[in-house]
């Protein structure tokens, strides 16, 4: 029997070719506004309709396609681009400054129906690309407001922004010769806490805080959220990766004592004194460190080598090390009386942070963590394709809801370009038979 490969449904690749128009398109097309219109609707109650609730809805969606960091630079463009007031529904001039900030008010208020619309995009998402949400990876994202400090006067006036607060996150490394280095970057604003697709580079879950919450609060807030509103993600999910800054026995255990999810998180050295490895499991002969690294160490020689991996038994709740010397065919003088030849069985209660299901020494841990970029991705798109590196946001309610309408607007990019290529597909088939 033929084996047929897997077809690739979407790719982001695919978006960055296309020009603003056909972005465009594809948002207005498979955006799941209907209930939101009906809202905004109620509210605009009966007189003249001179811009129709559904022109101006289109319009805030093209100035998020169009990459305008303000509202004025947006109403200029419909100003002089006929094409895109008549694609947004204008049959008429642009609307005035007034009409608009009177349109963004009442949809600023309905921020639970951006956040459902949301949600709906990737329960659609996830029906068109059936793997979509089985690797998850997590991080947060700083965004500055545009206020640039905190006032003295706390009281609102439309140029203060009295929500936002002072971030600060640290970056470690080892470059090539050894050396550690570290970078601090501090702001004043708001965090983004997502989860998204680590192979779609799709978002999945989203949320909103000030700049000094800590991402491990937020992360469970996260999974939590998920769990009341994205469950068949949840359930689905075989892997989540983030970085260190979640890297915490108590999410770790969330994650796979309670939905089954294999955490790929990175380490944080909480030794003390300098230790470079502990004996395991009161064994005379068996060493680890702070990484999940295993050695026996001969008893003949005393020479020390690293253990092989020998994969994860879920019955068990086990990982499994084997004797280096069978494994890679290395002279072990002491092989005959040693007490660990036929390998050992480690128990992830030895250590939840060290000992995790997918073996933190193994090259699928190392494969999987590379996967971890995708959020980084995402990121740096929402800065440069969708305005957020230059806003003029001020208030969390109103960045909260930016950031839904972004990543909202990101998915049905990909919902939309997704169903065309399965078409598309399905057509070159249906030829090919």
């Amino acid at each position: 029997m033929a084996i047929i490969p897997q077809l690739s449904l979407f790719t982001w690749d695919e978006m960055e070719e296309l020009g603003d128009l056909e972005r465009l398109r594809l948002v207005l097309e498979h955006m799941p506004d209907e209930h939101l219109m009906q809202k905004l609707e109620q509210k605009r109650g009966k007189g003249r309709d001179d811009y129709p609730v559904r022109a101006m809805w289109n319009a805030v969606l093209a100035g998020i396609v169009f990459q305008h960091d303000s509202d004025a630079k947006l109403l200029r463009e419909l100003s002089r681009n006929g094409q895109l007031r008549m694609m947004c529904g204008f049959k008429g001039k642009a609307p005035t400054a007034s009409s608009f900030s009177r349109f963004l008010k009442n949809l600023l208020a309905e921020v639970s129906e951006v956040e459902a619309m949301f949600d709906q995009l990737v329960k659609e998402t996830k029906e068109v690309l059936p793997d979509f949400g089985k690797r998850l990876a997590m991080d947060s994202k700083a965004i500055p407001s545009f206020a640039s400090r905190k006032n003295k006067t706390e009281e609102e006036d439309g140029r203060r922004d009295t929500d936002a607060d002072y971030g600060k996150k640290v970056y470690r490394g080892t470059r090539a010769d050894g050396t550690r280095w570290e970078k601090v970057t501090k702001w004043f604003g708001y965090k983004l806490h997502l989860v998204v697709d680590a192979v779609y580079e799709l978002p999945v879950a989203f949320s909103m805080t000030k700049a000094s919450e800590p991402d491990l609060n937020e992360g469970h807030r996260l999974l939590e959220q998920m769990e009341e509103r994205q469950p068949e993600i949840l359930k689905q999910a075989e892997v989540l990766i983030a970085d260190r800054g979640y890297d915490d026995t108590k999410f770790i255990m969330t994650c796979w004592d309670e939905h089954g999810i294999k955490p790929v998180i990175d380490i944080r050295n909480m030794w003390k004194d300098g230790e470079r490895t502990r004996m395991l499991c009161g064994l005379e002969h068996v060493t680890h460190d702070y990484k999940g690294h295993v050695y026996c160490h001969c008893p003949a020689t005393g020479i020390e080598r690293e253990m092989a991996c020998g994969g994860f038994e879920k019955d068990r709740n086990t990982i499994k090390k084997l004797c280096p010397a069978k494994q890679y065919g290395v002279t072990c003088e002491g092989k005959e009386q040693c007490p660990v030849a036929h390998g050992i069985r480690i128990s992830l209660s030895e250590d939840r942070r060290i000992f995790t299901p997918i073996d933190r020494s193994s090259y699928k841990w190392e494969r999987e963590y590379k996967r971890r970029s995708s959020v980084e991705r995402v990121h740096s798109r929402l800065d440069g394709s969708f305005g957020f590196e230059q806003h003029t946001i001020r208030g969390i309610k109103k960045m909260k809801t930016k950031c839904g309408l972004a990543l909202s607007v990101m998915l049905a990019m990909a919902l939309g370009r997704a169903k065309e290529n399965q078409k598309d597909k399905m057509r070159s088939l249906v030829s090919a038979v």
